[in-house]
């Protein structure tokens, strides 16, 4: 007789998110976790009293399986607005969300982001992805995102200035090579709901989806070494043996433990963050600020502690710089050049910051390009794999994922 029903290698997400389902179906399952938190690539570290994510992140709170999976209250959401703050010249221009923002469309019409026939080109774009099924995104024809937009009319200046510093962002590549499916389905989460952190910081995410599980049911610093049949090796020789075997780890760590030598190639970001004594942006508003130019270290910042001020301690304030693309992280370079150019933004208050920490993150998510196929979850008879890198780059396919292992687990 096997030790477990199922094992679950992997405390992220997507591991967790199975487990919630097994949980609730009565199915008896352990969840292994190599590190000494849970989370994955969703966790925040404490530094001196400031909440740091591991690298920018947001909840969607669109998110078809966020809105089944979680509990938004018991998150205790804080909100960004609904749009963006664009770097333009030597100063900032907004675009909000027209449909969220009614007032929003008159001063869209005549902003320079684009051309008033690109606002309507928005609107028709998004009353057309809005009768789409999220399920369906999927499964019509491709291509790249910067080539749908301009099929579709876009022009090159509003493609510069808004989407592909606003997308880029998302998608953590400069160029919009990422599958146009994908660019639809984030274009709907994005003016169907709204960008939200945890008030405590992201990992709250998975920390409130381990709160469904017993804890009995979880072990961390329990790292696999390898599996074969039923039996799963942790460092120490420990050895257990499950009905099940469902690897919920990141994509190099699943090919690892199934000896597969897949070539995958990832959007590389770097988070570098700052303390100040007051908001750059206090008197804008909570907004994402975006830079058009793709050639500068900060290609978008926010204030975490103008959404939530539980990101910074009392009188003190967090800045969060993006830098997509630096394959290569010289951390004392980058983070003059960061300072040198939001100098130009935000003149001499920039002087006195003080450099708290730099995450760089060469494996951020794995690309994403046209005609990406769904992988199977389902390997053999007795083992799955869950995590965002088997359907498409993001939280909600982590969770979907790992929902959907749980049910074919469950329907058996």
């Amino acid at each position: 007789m096997n030790d477990f029903s199922t094992i679950i290698i992997g405390g992220g997400i997507a591991g967790l998110t199975c487990a919630k389902y097994l949980n609730e179906k009565g199915v008896g399952f352990l969840v292994l976790e190599a590190s000494d938190a849970l989370g994955g690539r969703v966790r925040t570290d404490v530094v001196d009293g400031f909440r740091l994510d591991r690298g920018f992140q947001v909840l969607l709170t669109n998110y078809p399986e966020a809105r089944k999976t979680l509990n938004y209250n018991g998150l205790r959401l804080k909100t960004f607005e609904s749009g963006s703050m664009i770097r333009h010249n030597k100063g900032f221009m907004k675009m909000d969300n027209p449909f969220r923002k009614p007032s929003a469309f008159l001063s869209m019409a005549f902003s320079p982001v684009g051309s008033f026939g690109d606002k309507l080109k928005i609107r028709k774009l998004i009353n057309e992805v809005n009768d789409i099924n999220e399920d369906d995104f999927f499964n019509q024809s491709d291509t790249d995102t910067l080539t749908f937009l301009k099929n579709y009319g876009f022009s090159d200046k509003i493609i510069e200035r808004f989407f592909k510093p606003f997308f880029g962002g998302v998608f953590i590549e400069n160029e919009l090579a990422t599958s146009s499916n994908f660019f639809q389905f984030t274009f709907k989460q994005f003016f169907k709901g709204d960008a939200a952190l945890p008030a405590e910081g992201m990992q709250r995410i998975p920390e409130q989806i381990a709160e469904y599980i017993p804890e009995n049911r979880i072990r961390k610093n329990a790292r696999v070494k390898g599996i074969e049949g039923n039996q799963v090796f942790l460092d120490g020789g420990e050895v257990l043996t499950a009905d099940r075997i469902v690897l919920a780890t990141e994509a190099i760590g699943a090919d690892n433990l199934l000896n597969e030598n897949t070539s995958r190639d990832y959007n590389v970001t770097t988070c570098t963050y700052f303390s100040a004594e007051f908001s750059p942006l206090k008197d804008s508003g909570k907004y994402l600020v975006l830079n058009p130019n793709r050639r500068s270290s900060v290609h978008h910042l926010c204030v975490p502690s103008d959404i939530s001020s539980e990101y910074a301690p009392a009188g003190k304030t967090l800045i969060s710089v993006s830098t997509q693309g630096q394959e290569k992280l010289d951390e004392r370079n980058l983070v003059g050049r960061i300072k040198r150019e939001l100098f130009e933004w935000f003149g001499a208050q920039v002087n006195v910051w003080k450099h708290i920490q730099t995450y760089h993150i060469p494996e951020s998510l794995v690309k994403y390009p046209p005609n990406s196929p769904k992988q199977n979850l389902k390997i053999s008879e007795n083992l799955y794999r869950c995590g965002d890198y088997l359907a498409y780059p993001s939280l909600n396919a982590a969770m979907q994922t790992g929902r959907e292992v749980a049910s074919m687990i469950t329907e058996m």
